[in-house]
């Protein structure tokens, strides 16, 4: 990542007040995928004044000034990663609702492959495989 969140909100001309700059750092430190509820909680437990409204129009602002990936794994509630964060695609596991990061290089040649086979240049792409765990027998 070549900045942090702070930096590319201060860039963008977004006012940071002292709870959006909490929201940022819970996001920043957040190696999951966390839904507003999620950060709420992570938030309060620095900044006990902060609402859950707060939460709300905080993400929302960073999702729309391209700081933050809004992501939706089919499971009703929206989660969020920072946009910079380096490449990777989702297994979301359907019973427990997990989501494992990976990166695969022989996928990533396929879709290329494919693209090029179809007349486009690859330019960017988010893929998510949804599974439950093999039965061992």
């Amino acid at each position: 990542m070549s900045s942090t969140i702070i930096t590319r909100c201060e860039a963008k001309g977004l006012r940071l007040t002292g709870q959006r700059r909490v929201i940022a750092k819970v996001l920043e430190e957040s190696a999951d995928h966390p839904d507003v509820e999620e950060l709420y909680s992570r938030a309060i437990a620095i900044d006990p004044g902060i609402s859950i409204a707060t939460v709300y129009r905080t993400v929302k602002l960073f999702d729309e000034a391209g700081i933050l990936d809004r992501l939706e794994f089919g499971d009703g509630r929206a989660r969020y990663e920072d946009a910079e964060r380096d490449h990777h695609d989702h297994l979301i596991d359907m019973n427990s609702g997990e989501v494992i990061e990976f990166v695969d290089p022989e996928i990533e040649a396929l879709q290329e492959k494919i693209a090029a086979k179809l007349g486009y240049e690859l330019r960017g792409h988010k893929l998510e495989l949804y599974g439950v765990p093999l039965r061992k027998r």
